[in-house]
């Protein structure tokens, strides 16, 4: 299992924040947005909101770029509105790469969920991720 070590990004009250980043090449990005969201909901959590855009080039109306948004909450026993555990913003086209950011709070996404993302993205993606140099 290959483990990329995070930058922790913020600290709030109450909340540590990472952010992991990938970048594939020569993948749809729905393909992506749609195995993050079931990789994702396998670690229990809840789709509190997701959404997918496609933008045409101005250069050339037959290529596209994507976005994708998915948010996931954990929802807690007292509580019945969810809070925001993990966010995935992904954006890219087909043709070229695809970029992937990952903001998990790590207070509500515990390390062994964090790693069994990973270790399932690298399984399915691994053959078209860019590795930085």
């Amino acid at each position: 299992m290959k483990f990329y070590s995070p930058t922790v990004r913020e600290v709030k009250k109450d909340k540590v924040e990472m952010q992991l980043r990938k970048t594939y090449q020569a993948l749809k990005p729905e393909l992506l947005y749609d195995e993050i969201r079931d990789i994702v909901l396998k670690q229990g959590v809840t789709t509190a909101e997701a959404k997918l855009e496609t933008y045409s080039l101005p250069t050339d109306s037959s290529s596209f770029i994507y976005r994708g948004t998915l948010i996931f909450e954990i929802k807690g026993m007292s509580c019945k509105t969810g809070k925001e555990c993990l966010r995935a913003h992904i954006v890219g086209s087909d043709k070229d790469e695809t970029k992937v950011m990952l903001d998990i709070d790590e207070k509500l996404f515990s390390k062994e969920k964090i790693a069994a993302l990973q270790e399932d993205l690298d399984f399915v993606f691994g053959s078209y991720e860019v590795k930085p140099h």
